[in-house]
């Protein structure tokens, strides 16, 4: 399969069971200021979705569930873009773009040369939860930011933070990289960005471009979360070595949590400190996996399929 991309622009969504949300979102992406077109790479979805009749200008690759890797998955949707394609956007399925402009003022951020890869702002959805709007609205603010790898000192792990639910990539750049890691149980972003900034490369937080995305997880959701990154931190120790450890911030968005439900949700608060104190567990379980059995691992991560 080719896209029928005509400009130097095309934008990949990875879907699985969209449901009735993929409507609206491929709404959103056909409103856009210029016109993209769309690459989308479907895990052979069971949920009655239809994409026998996509809009104009949307191609369709197909993959077996089995075979999805978050990097490798995508490495898959690159070699499937036209020649002409310079700059690649990334988005998920449950990701709806804000305005008619978003990709727009995302690849903005591409004027700078130096710019590898760009991430855009991440709002709550309307019915997100206080704990899921103050996890957004802390970690993307309202002021856009570009950093290079001298951002590390003051930033630490956080200078190397992207998500692939709303990124662009200067296409050279992310193949002169070596693409995706192929075989991470997430943060297939994050690692992209640290390699791009320890290139010389830099990366850009665009926040005028603006995505409706958020997640109401539960506490054992949220275990499973960061058993998954503690995972990801086991097997991809460089990163960490190179930026440092995660636990200022992690204080960081506890103490900021706190205050935001004291203000919005003071009920909420003895269930933020036992949210905070699944998140540890898992994360510190995940750093651990190399000990743990893969059918105990199954049961405690939220991507099951990674394992086999």
């Amino acid at each position: 399969m080719k896209a029928s991309c005509k400009s130097s622009v095309c934008l990949v969504v990875l879907t699985r069971n969209p449901g009735r949300f993929w409507p609206r979102w491929c709404a959103a992406v056909q409103q856009q200021q210029p016109a993209v077109d769309v690459v989308v790479v479907d895990s052979c979805s069971n949920d009655g979705t239809d994409f026998s009749n996509l809009p104009p200008g949307f191609g369709l690759l197909r993959v077996d569930p089995a075979d999805f890797r978050h990097g490798g998955t995508r490495n898959l949707a690159l070699e499937h873009l036209p020649p002409q394609t310079e700059w690649v956007v990334f988005m998920t399925q449950d990701a709806l773009l804000a305005d008619d402009a978003a990709i727009e003022r995302l690849l903005a951020a591409f004027e700078d040369p130096d710019v590898c890869c760009a991430y855009g702002r991440q709002l709550p959805h309307t019915d997100a939860s206080a704990f899921a709007a103050h996890a957004r609205l802390f970690g993307y603010p309202a002021v856009s930011y570009t950093v290079g790898l001298e951002a590390r000192e003051r930033m630490g792990l956080r200078a190397c933070f992207l998500s692939n639910s709303f990124a662009a990539y200067r296409l050279a750049d992310l193949r002169a990289l070596g693409g995706f890691p192929p075989d991470v149980i997430l943060g297939e972003d994050m690692a992209v960005a640290a390699r791009a900034l320890l290139a010389g490369k830099r990366v850009a937080y665009v926040a005028d471009a603006c995505v409706y995305h958020s997640h109401n997880y539960s506490a054992w959701q949220e275990f499973q979360r960061y058993f998954d990154t503690g995972v990801f931190h086991a097997r991809e120790p460089w990163l960490l070595r190179a930026f440092g450890g995660a636990q200022g911030e992690g204080l960081r968005f506890v103490l900021s949590e706190l205050r935001y439900l004291l203000r919005h949700a003071p009920w909420r608060l003895p269930q933020a400190l036992w949210r905070t104190v699944c998140k540890w567990v898992g994360y510190r379980l995940g750093r651990l996996e190399a000990q743990l059995p893969v059918g105990l691992k199954k049961r405690l991560g939220m991507h099951r399929a990674y394992w086999g």
